[in-house]
């Protein structure tokens, strides 16, 4: 992108984390190649995989649904490879495409919205299972759980699902107005990553603190892009008509 006149390309703000995000893509990259050569060969299309990146993230977000949370991470897992897998053969096959780059960043978004409402379904799901058997809340009583705790973790998953849009968007819209904003510390492979290796824990508490992980570090990535683009842009001029 071509940063206009009067809006500097501020470095990146996260030195060694960037770098060292950077080494792991490689390296996955790398791992991955002999795939990419294979998928290549059959002649399988960069949007093919995206849009069965984002298929197979609705399975996982239907089995965290009905509580398979290590089934719904193995499926997460699956998904963040064909992320990886349709950006290396779209460049493996020089078929790059604004098409593609905007399927691509339209599918991860409504992967990460099954995603959590499906987490938050379980719960909300549990919830009512509870109100319709006294006994069960009971037992769940007497062991520490308050009906209200599963209400609680509905809405966690839920304000990870905001954060994480806002963490998009503020990409999104700081770009849009050619301000470049490659910041900040909790990206979407992160993301997966931390739900991947919580669902692999099964239904415990190793899901709700990530959730609760995931949300604070979504909203403080937000906060940094909005730090970063007030800082390269304070003093510029009231925006066009046609910038807003």
């Amino acid at each position: 992108m071509t940063t206009p006149p009067g809006i500097a390309a501020a470095p990146d703000e996260v030195g060694g984390l960037s770098r060292f995000k950077d080494r792991l893509r490689r390296g996955a990259h790398a791992i991955l190649f002999p795939i990419v050569a294979w998928l290549g060969r059959a002649g399988v299309q960069p949007d093919h995989l995206t849009i069965a990146g984002c298929v197979v993230s609705a399975a996982a977000a239907l089995a965290f649904f009905e509580g398979g949370f290590r089934l719904g991470a193995g499926l997460l897992c699956l998904s963040g490879v064909c992320d990886i897998l349709d950006g290396e053969l779209a460049r493996a096959r020089g078929a790059s495409s604004v098409f593609g780059a905007f399927l691509d960043s339209t599918l991860d978004r409504l992967a990460d919205a099954l995603v959590l409402a499906g987490i938050a379904g379980f719960y909300l799901s549990h919830l009512l299972e509870l109100a319709h058997d006294p006994s069960r809340v009971l037992a769940e009583l007497s062991r520490g759980l308050e009906p209200r705790t599963w209400a609680i973790l509905s809405l966690t998953a839920l304000l990870a699902l905001i954060g994480s849009f806002l963490v998009s968007y503020t990409r999104a819209r700081a770009e849009g107005l050619g301000v470049e904003c490659r910041v900040g510390w909790f990206e979407r492979p992160e993301r997966m990553v931390l739900l991947i290796v919580a669902g692999l824990f099964g239904i415990g508490p190793v899901m709700s603190g990530a959730l609760l992980v995931l949300t604070v570090l979504s909203f403080m990535t937000a906060a940094q892009r909005v730090a970063h683009v007030y800082r390269v842009t304070r003093g510029l001029g009231p925006l066009t008509s046609k910038e807003a």
